[in-house]
């Protein structure tokens, strides 16, 4: 019998994966109450011991020592007390031995419950300890269910949750996957502890590269910084602790075959290693790889980065995003100019710094009207021409004008706008063209343009004719003798216009 209960016992710490020592005190604490319903008072104070070797139970009740008993459950005489502690005295208490014969089916069962739900407290209480020591670590699991907005996975002990703001955009998950998973956060609750993890978290990048690349678990080589857009695209600087490293090389691999097993790991996302340098320009540079750097210059928390026309689409990248990561590595705002720009802009304020001068009185005046011609000039077309050009061109202007002004337009007499009014349909044809009137030869300059409706003043309105419908419908009635029928509202309105 007892070594069936040692072997039970053992059996059980197995199947719970906790240790033996827990499963004997939730069996002791199951067998208190037990006991204590039945054979002892309620608040009496009792204690239950099983010994791990032979697995004997005993069963230890506190009693007073008083001279006669009246109470076989809670007191006990002196006589007994002193075999227990000799220097026993009334009115104290001891511990005695009081182990029942047997317990009936209600404690038993009693036991059972309270068996189970301290295993069940005792499980819950190992594993939160267990992956609270690996929260902020990756962990492999498999993927249980898919839900609407949450992914459970199977860790072995327990079930975490992915919630779906902690979800890759570009991954799609399935029951049976197998997924590294980065431990947000480990909660107890009152269904046990819930186990938070994450796909997107800069961290997850960090640890895969740990477990990937010996150099960075060793600390050889440190990664100084992470930034990440789950699911598209990230930035990782490193740098090495030991001359003679090579620490980007180290995190590609041979042939790239490190740098690969991330990539697949999370789905095809773009990785970009880059050096660090204590340098901010330099380290900036690198950041904006595989763009091509002309100069970069720092000014408060502002980097101005200079790169070649052809680069510049590169450098910010889709939808800015290569600018937008090297921004979150370096922990600089990075403004990105063309060659071009820079050089437009460095003209530009030249010129205004020529024309300050100029406006001062300097003798650099004409210079500065210059430079300032050829900073608002626009790429592919002549440069705007300076003050001296336009007052040339200005005077030209004036002089045609009144070139033109002095050239006077044969007037129109009454009798030609009398003849012009009663023959309107001989003079506007659709085959009239507005002949272009000379001006005198002595004058010189661009001739005048006249039109015909300037002379003739605009086309008369044609009357409206009747349809043949209408036409044919008056015929057939004075054939018959009916008179004329009635028109509706269209034919009287063409009637009155007519």
């Amino acid at each position: 019998m007892k070594s069936d209960f040692l072997l039970a016992i053992t059996q059980l710490s197995a199947e719970k994966n906790l240790p033996k020592e827990v499963v004997l005190g939730a069996v002791e604490a199951a067998l208190v109450s037990a006991y204590r319903k039945e054979n002892f008072a309620p608040n009496q104070n009792i204690a239950v011991k099983i010994s791990p070797t032979t697995g004997r139970v005993e069963v230890w009740a506190e009693k007073a020592v008083v001279e006669l008993v009246t109470d076989p459950r809670k007191e006990v005489t002196l006589a007994e007390a002193h075999k227990l502690n000799k220097e026993a005295k009334l009115g104290d208490t001891v511990m005695v031995e009081a182990t029942p014969g047997n317990a009936g089916r209600i404690a038993a069962q009693t036991a059972k419950q309270v068996i189970l739900q301290r295993l069940h407290e005792a499980e819950h209480s190992a594993i939160f300890e267990e992956y609270a020591a690996k929260e902020n670590d990756i962990i492999a699991g498999v993927v249980q269910r898919v839900e609407a907005k949450q992914v459970f996975v199977n860790l072995g002990r327990t079930e975490a949750v992915l919630p779906a703001t902690e979800q890759s955009c570009s991954e799609r998950y399935r029951v049976g996957q197998r997924l590294k998973v980065y431990v947000l956060e480990v909660a107890r609750t009152s269904k046990g502890p819930k186990v938070s993890v994450s796909r997107t978290h800069p961290n997850l990048l960090r640890r895969l590269f740990e477990l990937e690349v010996p150099e960075v678990f060793n600390g050889i080589v440190e990664i100084k910084s992470v930034a990440r857009e789950a699911g598209f695209r990230s930035k990782v600087a490193v740098a090495t602790r030991q001359e003679g490293i090579d620490p980007v090389g180290c995190c590609v691999g041979l042939r790239g075959i490190r740098i690969q097993n991330i990539v697949n790991e999370l789905n095809g996302e773009r990785i970009d290693v880059v050096a660090w340098n204590a340098d901010p320009a330099a380290f900036i540079a690198s950041a904006l790889s595989p763009a091509q750097v002309l100069n970069v210059k720092l000014r408060n928390d502002i980097a101005n980065v200079v790169v070649p026309d052809r680069h510049l689409s590169l450098a910010i990248g889709k939808d800015g995003q290569n600018a937008r990561l090297a921004a979150k590595l370096t922990g600089w705002r990075i403004d990105i100019r063309s060659s071009t720009m820079a050089e437009t802009e460095k003209a530009a304020a030249e010129a205004r710094k020529a024309e300050e001068e100029a406006i001062l009185g300097k003798p650099e005046a004409p210079v500065a009207e210059a430079a300032l011609a050829r900073a608002k000039a626009v790429p592919g077309e002549a440069p705007p021409k300076i003050a001296e050009e336009l007052v040339e061109e200005e005077a030209e202007a004036i002089t045609e004008e009144a070139l033109v002004e002095a050239v006077e337009e044969p007037e129109v007499g009454a009798a030609e706008e009398e003849e012009a009014e009663e023959e309107p349909a001989t003079v506007l044809s659709s085959t009239f063209i507005p002949q272009r009137l000379e001006p005198p030869s002595e004058l010189s300059g661009k001739p005048k343009i006249r039109f015909a409706e300037d002379i003739f003043g605009t086309r008369p309105r044609r009357p409206a004719v009747e349809s043949r419908k209408k036409k044919k419908k008056i015929l057939r009635a004075k054939e018959k003798g009916g008179g004329v029928p009635k028109l509706g509202k269209a034919t009287r309105r063409d009637r009155s216009t007519g």
